[in-house]
C-alpha cells in the first residue's frame, strides 16, 4: 500500500495575512474551506506540487515565544522548507516580507552550490529557503 505526504497543519492568529504571504511567495491557493461554527474556519491551502497547509484558528494563547534563527532546537517542528533555483532572486522578489532570521549560509563543503536562508512568516514560523541541495549518491541503508 502506497503512503504519500498529505499536509502540514498549522494554527494561525491572522489567516488573511498568513494566506496572503504563502499565496504571493510560495504559490498556495485555497483548496477547501470547512466551517467550524462561530465564524471559525478550517482552511486547506495547496500549491502546484500538491503540498497542503491545513490552517486552524487558535483556541488558546501561545505558551512561549516563537524561536528565531533556524527554528527551535527542542523536540518538535523546527521549520518548513522550500527549494528554489535562486535564493537571492527569491529574497529580492519577497521584498520586505523576507524577514531573515539566519543566513544566507553556504554549505559548499557538503554539497557544491548548496545555499540556505531562514525567514519568519507573518505568524513567526520559521521557513527555510534552500537552493542546490542534492541527495547523497550510493547511500547504504540498513
Amino acid at each position: 500500500m502506497e503512503t504519500t505526504f498529505f499536509h502540514l497543519a498549522l494554527t494561525v492568529k491572522d489567516l488573511a495575512k498568513f494566506e496572503s504571504f504563502y499565496s504571493r511567495h510560495f504559490g498556495f491557493r485555497r483548496a477547501r474551506v470547512i466551517s467550524l461554527g462561530d465564524d471559525a474556519e478550517l482552511v486547506f491551502l495547496k500549491n502546484d506540487k500538491n503540498v497542503y497547509l491545513e490552517i486552524f484558528p487558535p483556541e488558546e494563547e501561545r505558551p512561549c515565544a516563537m524561536s528565531e534563527a533556524d527554528g527551535p532546537h527542542y523536540p518538535g517542528l523546527r521549520h518548513i522548507a522550500f527549494s528554489v533555483d535562486d535564493i537571492d532572486a527569491k529574497l529580492q522578489s519577497m521584498g520586505e516580507d523576507a524577514v531573515i532570521t539566519l543566513g544566507p549560509l553556504h554549505f559548499d563543503d557538503v554539497i557544491e552550490g548548496w545555499k540556505t536562508v531562514w525567514l519568519k512568516d507573518p505568524e513567526g514560523n520559521i521557513i527555510e529557503i534552500t537552493q542546490g541541495y542534492r541527495d547523497q549518491e550510493n547511500l547504504v541503508t540498513a
